[in-house]
């Protein structure tokens, strides 16, 4: 089996329930925000500002220092970025696990990996966030607003720190429309993908 799955997915695609799916039915653990509580141990900064920086860099951003940084002062974000790469490297190392997120295909890259990307269209996704959030049609231009937030951001962070295309079709392995066939059709196309890899 692939070592290490990797999520990459647009906001209100489903990509993390489907990663979370995955991850139980094959019986392997699941990382997303639990990377998070992780790294911040590791630097030693509180959780909540962590969060702050989560998939995201500030391209204005104050440089601070923390006892991360012992001899140069870093941006926060730049910090947090590699707390995070070294707590995915050592999930990696501990066995198979699906990742969500946080750049883990391109930090994951000389690894044994499967990295998926799902989508959806706009409309779709924000119809599935106003269901899943309980929000009437009068939110609608709200959730637009936010659903293009989160994707531009996911989109400069991802390309900031890796220096390719968010979304582009090679740079993953499979992508998958969640809106077509559904998410369970996701779900299974994913693991008979990976019955065909050595």
């Amino acid at each position: 089996m692939t070592k290490i799955i990797t999520i990459s997915r647009e906001f209100g695609s489903g990509g993390r329930q489907i990663g979370h799916q995955l991850a139980e039915r094959l019986g392997i653990p699941f990382y997303d925000k639990d990377l998070i509580k992780m790294a911040a141990e590791d630097i030693e900064i509180e959780e909540h500002i962590f969060e702050m920086y989560d998939e995201a860099f500030m391209e204005k951003e104050e440089v601070e220092y923390t006892p991360f940084s012992h001899t140069y002062e870093v941006p926060m974000s730049d910090q947090i970025f590699v707390a995070q790469s070294r707590v995915i490297h050592r999930l990696a190392e501990h066995g198979p696990c699906v990742i969500v997120g946080r750049c883990a295909d391109m930090v994951l890259k000389d690894e044994q990996c499967l990295n998926l990307f799902f989508y959806a269209s706009f409309k779709k996704r924000v119809q599935r966030l106003l269901e899943l959030e309980q929000l009437s049609q009068d939110h609608v231009k709200e959730m637009e607003r936010r659903v293009r937030e989160i994707d531009r951001k996911r989109k400069d962070y991802y390309q900031y720190y890796t220096g390719n295309e968010w979304g582009k079709p090679q740079n993953y392995h499979l992508c998958l429309d969640s809106q077509k066939a559904g998410m369970d059709a996701c779900l299974d196309a994913a693991i008979a993908y990976m019955a065909h890899l050595n």
